[in-house]
C-alpha cells in the first residue's frame, strides 16, 4: 500500500498527539489498522452513506473509476 509522505506526517502527528494528549502509546500500524476497521464497520453498517463511500466519490473523476492501484 502507498501512503504520500503528507499521510506519513499526518499519520504521525496523530501518534504524537494519542501520546501526548491522551496518554496512548501506539505505533502508526495499529492506528491505521484501527482505522480501517473502523471504516469497513460503517461501511457495513451504512452502505450507501457510508464515509467510505462519500470519500470515494468524492476522488472519483467524472470519466468513471480511477485507474490507480492500492496495491
Amino acid at each position: 500500500m502507498y501512503i504520500s509522505a503528507e499521510e506519513l506526517l499526518d499519520l504521525e502527528h496523530t501518534r504524537l498527539t494519542l501520546r501526548g494528549s491522551y496518554g496512548i502509546a501506539v505505533d502508526r500500524g495499529r492506528i491505521v489498522r484501527e482505522a480501517v476497521a473502523e471504516l469497513l464497520a460503517d461501511f457495513e453498517a451504512s452502505g450507501e452513506s457510508s464515509l467510505l463511500i462519500r470519500r470515494l466519490r468524492e476522488e472519483q473523476p467524472a470519466t468513471g473509476a480511477s485507474s490507480e492501484s492500492l496495491f
